[in-house]
């Protein structure tokens, strides 16, 4: 499979930019050695980094906006305000087919609104929605929505379930993924008017996913289903949740091996186990989250995220490109659409 892939790069987003997206870009390419990048930022910050990193700036093209997306801003605000916004100016680079796909840690809600203007929505889906990757007992499962709607219909949710069911599919390379509604019990009584409306259409067979029912948060470690479905509050508020925990495990089990001699004796023998151990739990492994239902490939990064981090979420966005991402969900969706129609017409 060729690795020629060009990636847009809001240069001004997160955090620590530009320096942490630059070394990030200049990290991705160990991974991906012919990818291109085109850097939207400002000039005046960005040429002296890309000083110091020569393999990035042989791969890359700076082009100059002294314009970004405030972190603060409201989603209105940057689409009507930022049109020469680094993150506009990247977004409308994959648009126009310069670039394959566009990554960014800038603002989330920023990011989607402007994503969905300027790329649109495949046909059959009414909001995008941010997915990503879970390690699980079991493996891996994907959760959606994380943040980029705060409030969803049973609509919405159906739509999601749909599209986290292709991306299973796709990525994870599941023959039937199981699907379930994260909610506050398992009951179907349980949960508001959109989980239960979602739930009552899953279940009666209004799209050909595989519906596992309703799921509780002590069920997305556990792995009890290969795709997770919940509003935009919900799965951010998880999200941000499960990231605290592990960072609290990681740092006082860090602090246990301190404790005593015969403590730091035991961490000599245990380290290789427990490096195997941080590394699956990094959430900088899992670094680059997908607007899914868009019409172009749009990679959100963790804003707080590294260098190492911002690599991963550059992956995300080579891998979709790289294994014809775009292609298969444009296919499922429209397969998956149909489904229910034709079952019904069967039936007649």
């Amino acid at each position: 499979m060729s690795d020629s892939i060009t990636i847009a790069i809001d240069a001004m987003g997160g955090d620590r930019a530009p320096a942490m997206v630059l070394q990030g870009a200049d990290l991705a390419l160990e991974r991906h050695p012919g990818a291109q990048f085109l850097l939207f930022g400002d000039e005046a910050q960005i040429t002296p980094l890309l000083a110091r990193l020569p393999r990035l700036a042989e791969a890359a093209s700076l082009h100059h906006t002294d314009e970004a997306v405030a972190d603060d801003a409201k989603p209105s605000q940057a689409l009507r305000a930022g049109r020469r916004s680094s993150m506009r100016l990247a977004i409308d680079a994959v648009r126009d087919g310069r670039a394959d796909g566009i990554v960014s840690a800038g603002n989330t809600g920023a990011l989607m609104a402007i994503a969905k203007f300027v790329l649109k929505t495949l046909p059959g889906i009414d909001r995008p929605a941010i997915a990503t990757i879970f390690p699980t007992r079991r493996g891996e499962s994907v959760m959606l929505d994380l943040g980029a709607n705060i409030e969803c219909d049973a609509e919405n949710l159906v739509q999601f379930a749909v599209m986290g069911d292709v991306f299973a599919r796709t990525v994870l390379g599941l023959a039937q993924p199981t699907v379930g509604l994260l909610n506050v019990g398992s009951e179907d009584l349980k949960g508001n008017d959109a989980v239960r409306g979602a739930g009552a259409r899953l279940r009666g067979g209004m799209t050909p996913v595989r519906f596992h029912g309703f799921i509780e948060g002590d069920d997305i470690a556990a792995g009890t289903v290969d795709v997770i479905v919940t509003d935009g509050f919900t799965g951010n508020v998880t999200l941000k949740a499960i990231e605290g925990v592990a960072k609290l495990f990681s740092e006082s089990l860090r602090a246990s091996f301190h404790h005593s001699l015969p403590a730091r004796i035991g961490y000599v023998f245990a380290r290789g186990a427990l490096k195997k151990f941080a590394a699956r739990l990094d959430p900088r492994r899992h670094n680059g989250a997908m607007f899914l239902g868009l019409a172009g490939i749009a990679v959100k990064s963790h804003g707080s995220t590294d260098a190492f981090g911002f690599a991963n979420a550059i992956g995300v966005a080579a891998d979709l490109k790289l294994n014809g991402f775009l292609q298969k969900i444009g296919d499922e969706l429209a397969r998956l659409n149909r489904a229910p129609s034709t079952e019904k017409s069967a039936a007649l």
